[in-house]
């Protein structure tokens, strides 16, 4: 960490000590498969979504062999509405490999990790962080936008770069992880305190629409706030005002017609798949990317349900 960082990073740990969200999976005990299944639940889906089925699941699979286990199609009526499914069944076959190859137990290496099923840099450098009190860079849109304000004065990220990570890094204490070492310095900060301050802040006030500076606990140093603030560029705000659409999308058939496959344990006919959605060629187009993704299987009298 360079010294010009050291008192924002105290007042950054200090401000989430007060203001950080209580979720679940932050709770003492919870071990590094729930903090796994969080981040993988949380990718782009908000979190007071993800909270009560989070907890649904570690009551029902507290552990990867638990997980594991179970059918496909049981995985994918408790997915519910968390966003695309093939997220669930990814986690299933990480599950798999978790209880195959490390005797259930979730791996600590950041590369490790990267090579199990559906898990990627960021969720892999979350559960070394979060869980295992490593310090290295947990890097999402939030922590690309807080870095963006506070040190390069910019409204925006712009995309993903591979220099990210090493940016964030050179924000965090240097061989710092959790817990402290005894005879700590007062007021030394760690590195996984000083990652999750830094998500935490972009989700709660640095956020992309509306950022509320005036709660921000490290605006006095702040790039973007002695610049001004200045106003986004064009492409800025053509991004800001940008919203995806979903009424009429794929995505939304996709989704019809995965919730009438939940509601169901025998396969249905063809003529109920067809009172999902009036676009027949929409409607069969999405029914057979859902096929081929693995998250749903017809017979040969060409019903359809869940996978085994």
């Amino acid at each position: 960490m360079s010294e010009s960082f050291a008192a924002p990073a105290r007042e950054l740990v200090d401000w989430y000590a007060r203001c950080g969200r209580a979720l679940p999976w932050r709770k003492p005990g919870t071990t590094a498969w729930g903090v796994l299944v969080s981040e993988v639940m949380s990718q782009q889906t908000p979190v007071a979504r993800v909270a009560p089925i989070w907890q649904e699941w570690m009551a029902r699979w507290p552990t990867p062999a638990d997980f594991a286990a179970a059918s496909r199609a049981e995985v994918l009526r408790a997915w519910g509405n968390l966003g695309y499914p093939r997220r669930a069944l990814r986690l299933h076959a990480c599950a798999a490999e978790i209880t195959q190859r490390f005797s259930g137990e979730v791996p600590s290496e950041v590369a490790t990790l990267e090579g199990l099923p559906g898990i990627g840099t960021y969720t892999a450098r979350a559960v070394c962080c979060f869980h295992f009190g490593q310090n290295v860079p947990v890097v999402d849109t939030n922590v690309r936008r807080v870095y963006s304000r506070l040190i390069d004065a910019a409204f925006l990220a712009g995309p993903a770069r591979a220099s990210d990570l090493a940016k964030v890094q050179a924000l965090l204490p240097e061989d710092s992880g959790r817990p402290a070492a005894p005879g700590t310095k007062p007021g030394q900060v760690t590195g996984p305190e000083v990652s999750v301050a830094l998500m935490e802040l972009g989700a709660l006030v640095c956020t992309a629409k509306s950022p509320r500076c005036a709660e921000c606990p490290v605006r006095p140093y702040c790039a973007w706030v002695k610049a001004g603030r200045p106003e986004p560029s064009v492409q800025e705000a053509a991004a800001k005002r940008r919203v995806q659409k979903f009424a009429g999308t794929d995505r939304q058939v996709r989704g019809k017609i995965m919730a009438a496959l939940r509601a169901r344990d025998e396969p249905l006919d063809m003529s109920e798949i067809d009172l999902v959605w009036p676009d027949a060629a929409q409607r069969s187009r999405c029914l057979y990317s859902l096929i081929e993704d693995g998250l749903a299987c017809q017979d040969e009298a060409g019903r359809v349900c869940l996978p085994d």
